[in-house]
């Protein structure tokens, strides 16, 4: 059938035993993130990219891919989770311990989209690879009919081998196929990550544009630096791009608006965004699920008809609702739902991300605000309005 990719020897699964010496936020096979329940039943990369995710699971090191479970196995823990809502929540595979593209893991990657499109569900799913894609991929991508799928590729420009091994080249041309072969998926550039003085040159900047022109949207991003990804660029010697590290991505401002200016500047370049879900939403031509209207500043970018397709769908949740809900997650303190978000205390970030998903509305925690056009980013390389921070 059209979804089955050419055979390949399937890849191992991990005994119990192998699975019980990982961290157990690796071993645990979901994960809810702002951008979907992540699904990663696949673990281990040989692409080696510095800043990768992967050193905050102590798993850097494995390089050959190995399942944790069969692919129906995680189909079944992933429909069957708490967080899970048919037709509504957006998903995530294979996003932070490989790359879904590789060709050991590919076919596992569209073993699982056709086990979720043959239940004929709806939902957004995002797949982001920077390796190969090929036109018999973009086939399989196709024959999905049901998911709202998209492929977003990441190309980061940087040219530094001990920072991104992975030529740049390649994500590249993935892109220009997919968007090429693009039938019932789309595709998105992932520009990322975007660090001062080392991939946003002029040059740097020009080469997005062009690039943005082969897909439906453009998302530009900062660098999640984090405290484990600085150990491994001070023990490898690369160039440590900030003097400290965040919990947020850090996008400084005037490297923002430096991107901005470029694509304001003439030229018919591709639509830009400051979120993924944004760019998602844009591409299949829908309101944006994360309810990011409510924070304007985000949408002084956005094209006009984006614009309004999230006026029409962004609506104020009844702060009843909202509180027998958030209690159910086992919120404390008070609760608010203002004109930007919904405001809790107690929720750490999954029940968060499903009550922000769940109403179509940004759900914040009252400890760790998002300031006033930071945009959820870091502080760093932040002036703060009028002298200080606004939330």
């Amino acid at each position: 059938m059209a979804t089955r990719a050419r055979h390949r020897r399937e890849l191992p699964i991990l005994s119990t035993e192998e699975i019980s010496g990982l961290k157990p936020s690796l071993a645990d096979v979901i994960e809810y993130r702002k951008s979907g329940l992540s699904l990663n039943w696949i673990v281990g990369c040989p692409l080696e990219c510095g800043y990768c995710v992967r050193h905050l699971f102590d798993n850097f090191g494995m390089k050959v891919p190995r399942r944790l479970m069969s692919d129906q196995e995680a189909v079944t823990r992933l429909v069957g989770h708490r967080y899970f809502r048919a037709h509504k929540t957006p998903i995530q595979l294979l996003n932070r311990a490989t790359d879904p593209m590789l060709p050991v893991v590919k076919p596992h990657l569209f073993e699982v989209l056709r086990k979720l499109d043959e239940q004929g569900l709806t939902n957004h799913v995002l797949v982001i690879t920077r390796w190969r894609v090929e036109d018999e991929d973009c086939a399989i991508l196709n024959s999905f009919t049901n998911l709202r799928l998209t492929v977003l590729v990441t190309h980061s420009g940087i040219a530094n081998p001990g920072i991104e091994p992975v030529d740049s080249h390649i994500a590249a041309q993935s892109l220009r196929i997919l968007f090429e072969n693009a039938e019932q998926y789309r595709t998105v550039l992932y520009w990322r990550p975007i660090v001062p003085g080392l991939n946003d040159s002029d040059t740097d900047i020009e080469r997005a544009r062009e690039l943005s022109r082969s897909a439906h949207a453009t998302v530009f991003t900062g660098l999640f630096f984090r405290k484990e990804i600085a150990a491994y660029y001070e023990a490898h010697g690369l160039p440590v791009p900030y003097g400290q590290t965040a919990r947020r991505k850090i996008m400084p401002e005037a490297a923002e608006q430096r991107i901005l200016d470029a694509f304001e500047d003439g030229g018919s370049w591709g639509a830009l965004f400051r979120k993924t879900s944004c760019a998602v939403a844009y591409a299949h031509a829908e309101a944006d699920y994360n309810g990011h209207y409510g924070v304007r500043e985000l949408c002084d970018i956005c094209p006009k008809e984006q614009i309004t397709r999230c006026k029409t769908a962004w609506a104020k949740p009844d702060l009843r609702v909202v509180t027998q809900e958030a209690r159910a997650l086992g919120a404390t303190g008070e609760i608010e739902v203002n004109d930007r978000a919904i405001v809790v205390e107690g929720l750490d970030e999954p029940p968060r991300y499903y009550l922000q998903h769940g109403f179509g509305y940004q759900c914040h925690d009252r400890d760790k605000p998002h300031h006033y056009r930071q945009h959820g980013r870091a502080p760093i390389g932040w002036q703060p309005e009028n002298g200080h921070h606004t939330a």
